[in-house]
């Protein structure tokens, strides 16, 4: 895994994965744009999630919530009361900070939970070690304040009758207000699960650390609905699966543990992170939650609709507890790309940059690399039939040497060279990304080569 954050920021930018939002207008913080081969990697990330959770799980429905809710379901679940951060301002600079990750990178011991302590135990504690701002370096912090973090609009054309709504700041409330359609209109039994991708949005300071966390990002979030006395059992499945899921995206074991929470919300019996070793230490990659029942009956309370299960085969009424699964794909990007991150000493004293991709992520699957500019007609016949089957690029720009490098460092794992054997007698060279071992292979061969390799 890669050490140092800054070469993954540089290395997407200059090969079009990751573009800072609004640059040519100098940019607007913790906003991102994806490019051309990022916006293939998240799209691949998010299908291979929503195959395992949906596709391929028994009982289990996708939806599409709407960002804008009615802003009763903001006051069941919580946030309109309670969704906020404890910040403090830098008197000196006016710089905005967290104060409860100020006092997180202050504590060398590991012992201090800042989310055990209240506002002015805070206070007292960045008093007391007289924690300096991390831009201007003076002690002189205002106290710490609690900030809303969710983003306010209003709906209405009238000036003055305009009604508050919020933009979502999770799309979990989407998937507990909808349980009964779901139920209902798909037939479902108890345990089933809902799951969703959508934009959420927190109007939080974000520490810089590129797409760890954003004001604006996705969700990947899976709600399974199931009898209380399964509740345990299922959590302990769902880490299994959050562990094999991160494997299957190429994340390393010994990059991966869990930690559980120290401070459990008074709904929860369960909660737990499953955290990867970022270049800025162990950080959470996704979430699993035993909900219990709170959801439910707080929307079935606020809403005044039952939000109930009729069991009918033992005929038992209850309202079910919820195993929540939830991650973002802009984390598990990061996380993918600073795992698959090398900088290989060739033997020749040369070092190339290389993603290693897991191919079946791999933002392009095939590159096709005319051996000369004059060989393109039959270079961009190929390209047609396999850009049928997978994500290909096409590269005739430059040495061979320098196109086989700019396609390692989006990690593409298979470059198929056209050459002049090739119009002889319909051959190519395919070269493995890993190991640069280059076959030569039967253009009709091609689509099952690649096939079996990626799968």
């Amino acid at each position: 895994m890669v050490d140092n954050l800054d070469k993954i920021v540089n290395l997407c930018k200059t090969r079009g994965l990751i573009f800072p939002g609004s640059e040519i207008y100098d940019g607007f913080a913790n906003t991102w744009d994806y490019g051309p081969v990022g916006i293939s990697l998240r799209n691949n990330l998010k299908n291979l999630w929503w195959k395992k959770l949906v596709q391929t799980r028994p009982n289990s429905y996708g939806i599409d919530a709407s960002i804008l809710m009615n802003p009763k379901v903001w006051e069941a679940s919580g946030h309109v009361k309670s969704f906020s951060d404890p910040k403090v301002d830098c008197k000196n600079c006016k710089n905005r900070q967290r104060a409860d990750h100020l006092i997180e990178k202050f504590d060398k011991t590991g012992t201090i939970i800042p989310d055990n302590m209240t506002n002015e135990e805070m206070d007292a504690y960045i008093a007391e070690h007289k924690i300096k701002c991390p831009v201007c370096g003076k002690f002189d912090w205002t106290n710490v304040r609690q900030f809303k973090l969710m983003f306010e609009t209003s709906r209405g054309t009238v000036e003055g009758e305009k009604d508050v709504v919020y933009l979502r700041p999770e799309t979990c409330q989407g998937e507990y207000i909808n349980f009964l359609n779901v139920q209902r209109s798909m037939r479902a039994k108890i345990p089933f699960g809902i799951a969703q991708i959508g934009k959420s949005f927190r109007n939080e300071i974000t520490p810089g650390n590129f797409i760890f966390r954003c004001i604006e990002f996705e969700q990947m979030e899976y709600q399974w609905f199931c009898h209380p006395n399964d509740s345990e059992k299922y959590y302990n499945e769902f880490k299994n699966i959050a562990w094999d899921f991160a494997k299957e995206c190429g994340i390393k074991e010994e990059n991966m543990r869990f930690h559980d929470h120290d401070k459990l919300a008074f709904y929860a019996k369960s909660a737990c992170d499953l955290q990867v070793k970022f270049p800025i230490g162990w950080q959470e990659l996704n979430g699993v939650h035993n909900r219990s029942d709170y959801d439910l009956t707080q929307h079935s309370k606020y809403s005044g609709k039952p939000l109930n299960y009729l069991d009918p085969y033992t005929n038992e009424r209850y309202v079910p507890y919820i195993i929540e699964y939830s991650m973002s794909p802009e984390r598990l990007m990061l996380a993918v790309l600073c795992e698959a991150y090398d900088e290989e000493k060739l033997p020749n004293g040369d070092t190339r940059i290389v993603l290693h991709f897991e191919p079946k992520i791999a933002p392009y699957k095939v590159a096709i690399l005319p051996l000369q500019k004059n060989l393109s007609e039959k270079a961009t016949e190929i390209y047609r039939i396999l850009c049928n089957e997978f994500m290909c690029d096409y590269d005739e720009a430059g040495s061979i040497g320098k196109r086989y490098r700019r396609q390692d460092e989006i990690g593409t794992p298979f470059c198929v060279t056209i050459d002049f054997e090739t119009l002889e007698n319909n051959t190519v060279t395919i070269r493995d990304r890993d190991s640069m071992e280059q076959i030569r292979i039967n253009i009709d061969d091609l689509i099952n080569y690649i096939n079996e390799k990626v799968k």
